[in-house]
């Protein structure tokens, strides 16, 4: 004998749910509170069901190795040149990093402002190794934290081509309107394109270059510049904080680092 829902219910149906088709009757408060916790149910479940992007996201970021005192693979010293010299090793693959510990001062005294540290890359491995120099980065960890990418050095050299031009033309109007200025204003202009070429020479023949280590060819060096000019990079410190990034077989090597490295602290020169 049939029998139909009383007044006030509702029949529905869980056949979807349990594989029969019953009808089940419930309350309208009792169906408005599953349906409630049904809505709330779904967003969960789609978060569980997706759970693979903050690990992909993981696996795609290149691991870093860090240089710290005192670590395995890390070294440290003051010599002679007056430069202060990082060592990091990871596996085949080291790179020293020297900075001249008066490099703060050398800055402002350049009439293109860049800050510059030399590294040697060293591999002892039986393949090969690329070494790439576009995406090495300085971060000034005391000015806004800016990240400057390393200059391109046929690039800069171009550009100091440009300021050198554009400053004798410019010299030559001033010297047109003002004929009473002509020897102080070529004697600067003299003293800046002298500077000029000397900087473009070095930046050609010293720079650190894309190359290809392997067996045969164990070390690369050359410097590596970074542009100071930008407006989030203010008058520097009494002791300054950068970290300097290189990528290189695969991981990213970290060189954080203090100028001085102690307050104060002063490396006295051997003369040459």
């Amino acid at each position: 004998m049939s029998r139909s829902a009383p007044q006030g219910l509702k029949p529905i149906s869980f056949a979807s749910l349990s594989g029969t088709a019953e009808a089940v009757a419930f309350p309208k408060p009792l169906m408005r509170l599953l349906l409630k916790l049904l809505m709330l149910m779904a967003p969960v479940s789609s978060m569980l069901a997706h759970p693979a992007f903050a690990s992909n996201k993981d696996k795609n970021r290149i691991p870093a190795v860090r240089w710290a005192e005192g670590n395995p693979g890390c070294t440290f010293s003051r010599d002679a040149d007056g430069k202060y010299r990082y060592g990091l090793w990871s596996d085949d693959a080291g790179i020293v990093m020297a900075v001249d510990s008066q490099e703060l001062e050398k800055v402002h005294r350049r009439h293109q402002q860049f800050f510059a540290v030399l590294l040697t890359v060293r591999y002892r491995g039986q393949a090969s190794l690329e070494v790439e120099t576009r995406n090495i980065s300085l971060q000034f960890m005391k000015h806004f934290q800016v990240m400057q990418t390393a200059l391109d050095p046929d690039g800069f050299s171009d550009k100091v081509q440009n300021d050198a031009d554009t400053l004798n033309d410019e010299t030559a109007r001033q010297v047109e309107k003002h004929p009473e200025q002509k020897e102080q204003k070529e004697a600067f202009v003299r003293a800046f394109l002298k500077n000029s070429a000397e900087l473009q020479e070095f930046v050609g023949k010293n720079s650190l270059r894309p190359t290809r280590l392997s067996p045969a060819k164990t070390e690369a060096s050359g410097w590596v510049l970074f542009s100071t000019d930008s407006k989030w990079i203010s008058r520097w410190k009494k002791q300054e904080e950068f970290i300097l990034r290189v990528p290189l077989a695969g991981k990213i090597f970290e060189f954080p680092f203090r100028l001085p490295p102690k307050p104060g602290e002063t490396i006295l020169r051997k003369r040459e």
